[in-house]
């Protein structure tokens, strides 16, 4: 072999540590007779039947959680936010205490079914108040610490110790998120499905330029690209297929925002255990003038939310899936002189579905005792939420995954 291959002395596992395993490789194209093409690729990467889901929104920005779950009934509130502060007419109450923000009607409904479950205080200790820091520990459940694995990459190995299972991870991002970089399993990373195309890393380019040039395997590393080659141009077989009979059918006053990509593989029997959606276009960084865009980004969400519900309903799958809604951290207490709040501590986060014990979780941060300057003091570790989603819901060992035990929040229906 040259020696400007640069494959030359890459393993298997220095492939996946540098990202090779998220590839997304674009197949030019569309498929003809949808259905038995669908039928057929299907078959040869489901592997597994679907079993439970989890779906893991993520709202990058720092969404502020005053201001979607209004503690309307201490005054401190209004206190501190004599401007931006939400009116009690202006709510959905939830109880004496707490109201949803009125663009959150979706939301409200579901949690008026009994499908919401909202958690106060979420955080950890020692906060970072850099978006990108602050997700790091997020995606991988160490935080002012590390982990070279995401959270969701060591579920699929707690759920596939051999890593045998593939396609167990669907990323829809432009490029793979932190959160579900695995040890063993290689997640699809897609955000147009017809293409099923992201762009590599710049360690993935030269790789996988040689492998285009390439069609026997010379090293154990060769043989394993292939192999991820293969794998992708199977699967993506079935996501676009997936994706062409989805929107032939699909109702056009429904917007699911990237959801609509997890209904159409989940319709199609893809066996995704685990579906990773970074909200794309995300308006919760609200420093200046936020009342609007706050309003507009949480009704888009919130109606994605129970659209992509409805759809689960429609097609039988309801029961089996649990979509889970976070940011990297909450806003700061009191509003700014723009109109707006900065970067915060604890935030609020939502477990939704019907496996769901609906209500309120997690201690409700106080406002008259305030931490590192003007911030809510986190009650409620983050890793307990994942926890109870590892653990509880699907049935995977949560103190493998995140080191250590972490008591569940009881969220999860038995």
């Amino acid at each position: 072999m040259s020696n400007h291959d640069p494959l030359n002395g890459l393993s298997r596992r220095d492939l996946l540590r540098l990202g090779a395993g998220g590839i997304g490789l674009g197949l030019a194209g569309g498929l003809g007779g949808v259905p038995s093409a669908l039928a057929q690729a299907a078959k040869r990467v489901a592997g597994n039947a679907n079993g439970r889901i989890l779906v893991v929104f993520e709202w990058f920005g720092g969404n502020d959680g005053l201001n979607t779950i209004v503690p309307y009934g201490d005054a401190l509130y209004y206190r501190h936010r004599p401007t931006i502060g939400i009116r009690e007419p202006d709510l959905l109450k939830i109880d004496a205490h707490f109201g949803w923000h009125k663009s959150l009607r979706a939301l409200k409904n579901l949690y008026d079914d009994g499908k919401v479950a909202i958690v106060h205080g979420v955080g950890y200790e020692q906060p970072s108040f850099s978006h990108f820091t602050s997700m790091s520990f997020w995606h991988t459940a160490a935080p002012n610490s590390g982990n070279e694995y995401g959270w969701v990459g060591r579920t699929a190995a707690s759920l596939d110790p051999p890593g045998g299972r593939e396609n167990l991870i669907v990323n829809i991002a432009e490029s793979q998120t932190l959160a579900v970089k695995a040890e063993k399993h290689v997640p699809l990373v897609f955000v147009d499905p017809a293409a099923f195309k992201r762009g590599t890393f710049a360690q993935e380019k030269a790789p996988l330029e040689t492998l285009a040039a390439q069609t026997a395997p010379v090293t154990d590393a060769h043989r394993y690209v292939l192999e991820v080659t293969k794998s992708a141009a199977q699967a993506s077989e079935v996501v676009r297929a997936a994706w062409t009979a989805y929107r032939a059918k699909a109702n056009p006053d429904l917007r699911l925002l990237d959801l609509d990509k997890v209904v159409a593989l989940i319709e199609a029997g893809f066996p995704t255990q685990l579906y990773y959606v970074p909200l794309r276009g995300s308006l919760f960084d609200t420093h200046v003038n936020q009342a609007a865009p706050h309003d507009r980004q949480l009704q888009y969400c919130a109606d994605a939310i129970e659209a992509f519900f409805a759809e689960m309903r429609r097609i039988g799958r309801a029961n089996d899936v649990v979509l889970y809604v976070h940011s990297e951290f909450g806003r700061r207490v009191p509003e700014n002189t723009s109109l707006g709040t900065d970067h915060g501590t604890a935030q609020v986060n939502f477990v939704v579905g019907d496996a769901v014990k609906g209500g309120q979780y997690g201690k409700p941060p106080s406002l008259s005792e305030l931490v590192l300057g003007d911030n809510l003091a986190s009650t409620t570790d983050f890793r307990r939420v994942y926890a109870t989603l590892i653990q509880d819901w699907l049935g995977a060992s949560a103190q493998t995954v995140l080191g250590q035990k972490f008591d569940s929040l009881g969220m999860i229906k038995t």
